[in-house]
């Protein structure tokens, strides 16, 4: 496995030229880094005018490693190959380095640059990425691996500190300016001597400079800044760093739509340990979630009944001796059975969804506030009163249900949860719902029985005394509502009930989208082998549109890698040619507002199969294809009609394709409830389709 390093851009706040001569100062010797043993000008050359200076040097570094593994390799130092190239016209050094030690058996790629700041020119930036392939070492890989990225890591850290050491040096000894370079006067006679050198130079220059490749960051304002990580994100080692660029850039090439805050995307790296594909598996996974619920809008849209508001005994009170926002949770007072039968499961864990989202938003709040990066905060959980009519069966099965969807959409936002005046059947409570709970977020959690929270060791080492709530003896006025008692005429009836279970089953089965002209909606969905039958199940609740199915050998470089149907706005890329990149494998159809279409299609090939859905036009209905440049332009200026509809789709083994809810045998949508009362010629044109597509 190829492992990869991408460093943050590290700013330094002094002039380029001052920064290369303090850069020079490392060679030949370097006594500030010990593992450098020294290095020897192999080559090296410059331009007539003197703007470009190329050096390759051959550096020797010291094997830190374990007695018996420098043994086995028979070797105390390694040889690596570097190439300096500096542009002083420019302003640039670009490095790269190889190593020629073990080339065969291990190799160990790094490119380097320094150029001025964006934004000041009297500053300079610095950014560096490297990758290691280990592809054999004596069955020593493993521990080769781990002995190279820890000695890597500790070598970039150092490298900052020695490039500093050598600028105060150089200020000290009253260096503290360099002037710019300009142009040398180059006699006519050298001129016409020599007029293929500076090309040449400058060309062999620019092609071995390093270009931007899958390690590197793509535009200069999307780069990270480490001065900025340390700010707003908190201290995190060059590993980690390296994760968090990677990972956000990933998520910059690959995910259309709004791209998650760092906060956000970091919180999922330190849930999986900065397991870089555990993480990335788990955030795609979350902003799938986030985006079929809409939950990036539930701060405008989500108003709690009143009925909530006034028996739900929980709300935010100032913020803890770490500066992170406090939520203080009275469960013990809570009809929790009450509020599950008046205002239904979905409304509490929508309130539940909206209290992190809350979270968040004040954690941004308190970082700006406190100067101090925050990202979690602290719950203090109340349980006077809890007792056995708290374990009631369907409230339980609906806590952990939301446990669960927090644990997975928000991870490490609990910094500390502070658990007073647990009751004798608190125990059963904690056997019940603690396996749902990551091992990371049980190690938050402080529970004091009786009386323990009170005097050194309980609240007042993590709250300030004028914060501590009135209702536990501290002095702060807590307006948290107090919960109490549902009366049980504001319970729904059994029918409303079963409404709300049958919305959300169908919620968790179906997906909605809306569909814009110009960005129409596409579902992949990949075959590996065999017969297979993709089936399809869409209600249009919204305008006409127009359903296709195309064919394509390999999946479009936007769909995120994720097992399963990928969902996206427009998955086909732009430059694919249809006939050529990909096929059409069934007629388009054109759906009708109130429609509900059943249909199915049993695969050829193996490949990927897209389904889509767009708006429905002259335009669509002739070519059903990808849409010009003059139509995107004029989509974006008047994007008309606006379509609705809700999908689902599923991949059967030929023979499981009868006895499916899928199945051809029906062709009365899931959604006929939902939707406008499908009209008899609706069904009629579903079946007709759905044979052809068999």
């Amino acid at each position: 496995m190829v492992q990869k390093y991408q460093s943050p851009v590290r700013v330094y706040k002094h002039p380029f030229e001052l920064v290369m001569a303090a850069y020079e100062k490392r060679f030949p010797t370097c006594p500030q880094i010990p593992v450098f043993l020294g290095s020897e000008v192999l080559h090296e050359s410059r331009s007539p005018d003197g703007a470009l200076h190329v050096v390759e040097r051959s550096c020797r570094l010291r094997v830190d490693a374990p007695r018996l593994l420098r043994k086995v390799a028979g070797v105390d130092h390694v040889v690596f190959v570097q190439k300096n190239i500096l542009n002083w016209r420019e302003r640039t050094l670009h490095i790269e380095s190889h190593n020629e030690t073990f080339a065969s058996r291990v190799v160990v790629s790094e490119n380097c640059s320094y150029t001025v700041h964006p934004e000041n020119e009297d500053w300079t930036c610095f950014e560096q990425s490297a990758s290691l392939d280990i592809r054999s070492f004596f069955g020593f890989e493993s521990a080769l691996e781990k002995i190279a990225m820890k000695q890597y890591t500790a070598n970039v850290k150092r490298g900052k500190e020695v490039i500093e050491y050598y600028l105060h040096e150089l200020i000290s000894q009253g260096t503290s300016h360099l002037p710019r370079w300009t142009p040398a006067p180059v006699w006519e006679e050298d001129a016409h001597r020599q007029p293929q050198d500076h090309s040449s130079l400058e060309s062999k220059a620019i092609s071995g400079a390093p270009s931007p490749g899958p390690e590197g960051v793509s535009t200069e304002g999307d780069k990270l800044d480490a001065d900025y990580i340390e700010r707003c994100l908190g201290h995190l080692t060059p590993m980690q760093e390296s994760c968090l660029i990677q990972l956000r850039h990933w998520l910059q090439e690959t995910h259309k739509g709004k791209i998650p805050k760092d906060q956000h995307i970091l919180r999922f790296l330190r849930a999986r340990d900065f397991h870089l594909d555990k993480a990335r598996e788990m955030l795609c996974q979350s902003l799938s979630w986030r985006k079929q619920h809409q939950v990036d809008l539930l701060l405008q849209t989500w108003r709690p009944p009143a009925l909530l508001e006034e028996f739900y005994a929980g709300g935010w009170h100032y913020q803890d001796i770490d500066g992170r926002p406090l939520y203080i949770l009275r469960l013990g007072q809570m009809d929790t059975k009450g509020l599950m039968k008046a205002v239904g499961e979905e409304a509490l864990l929508q309130h539940v969804l909206s209290v992190n989202e809350e979270g968040q938003k004040r954690c941004e709040g308190n970082t700006r506030q406190f100067g101090r990066p925050i990202s979690s905060w602290t719950c203090l959980l109340d349980l006077e009163g809890l007792s056995m009519r708290h374990l009631w069966r369907p409230g339980v099965k609906a806590l952990l249900r939301m446990i669960e969807v927090v644990e997975d959409n928000y991870p490490e936002t609990l910094g500390r949860l502070l658990i007073v005046r647990a009751p004798r059947v608190f125990p059963v409570l904690w056997t019940l719902i603690s396996p749902f709970i990551s091992e990371n977020t049980r190690k938050k959690f402080l529970i004091y029985s009786g009386s323990d929270y009170q005097g050194p060791g309980g609240l007042v080492d993590y709250l300030d005394r004028d914060v501590i709530p009135d209702f536990l003896g501290g002095d702060s006025v807590c307006n948290v509502p107090e919960g109490g008692l549902v009366p049980k005429s504001l319970y729904q009836t059994e029918e409303e009930q079963e409404e709300a279970d049958q919305l959300r089953q169908w919620s968790e089965t179906y997906h909605s989208a809306s569909v814009f002209r110009g960005a129409p909606h596409e579902v992949a969905v990949e075959i590996l082998e065999g017969e297979s039958v993709i089936t399809w199940d869409f209600d249009i609740l919204q305008g006409d549109m127009v359903f296709s199915l195309y064919h394509a050998k390999q999946m479009p470089k936007s769909s995120p890698q994720d097992p399963g149907p990928r969902t996206s706005g427009q998955l086909i890329d732009k430059g694919w040619v249809l006939g050529t990149d990909y096929s059409r494998v069934e007629a388009p159809l054109v759906c009708r507002e109130g429609e509900s279409i059943q249909g199915s299609h049993v695969t050829r090939w193996p490949g990927v199969y897209l389904l889509q859905w767009q708006v429905h036009s002259p335009l669509s209905s002739v070519a059903c294809s990808l849409l010009g440049v003059d139509d995107v332009l004029t989509a974006l200026h008047s994007p008309g009609p606006k379509c609705k509809l809700l999908y689902y789709c599923e991949v059967l083994a030929s023979e499981d394709f009868r006895g499916s809810m899928s199945s051809l045998e029906s062709c009365t949508s899931g959604f006929s409830q939902l939707s406008a009362a499908t009209s008899s010629s609706s069904s009629s044109q579903s079946h007709r389709s759905s044979l052809v597509s068999r």
